[in-house]
């Protein structure tokens, strides 16, 4: 998935979580782990560790909340 395409999925959900009561990045890196597979999330996280270029605050400050993919199982 582009990064384009992430940014804006990240950014809506940020939008709406925004408007609600709470602690907005809680709730973004709740969504995004029960609703983002694997691939998207470590996407997500590495758009992040490459300056989160676009992305709302409440995105960045979820990351550090955000499950990281499972590591791959070595060859035998």
């Amino acid at each position: 998935m582009r990064d384009e395409k992430l940014i804006r999925m990240a950014n809506q959900i940020a939008a709406f979580f925004v408007s609600q009561p709470g602690t907005a990045s809680e709730a973004v890196a709740a969504h995004i782990n029960d609703n983002w597979s694997p691939p998207m999330r470590a996407a997500l996280l590495a758009h992040v560790a490459g300056g989160g270029a676009g992305l709302a605050l409440a995105v960045v400050e979820a990351a550090p909340r955000l499950r990281p993919p499972p590591a791959r199982a070595a060859k035998a």
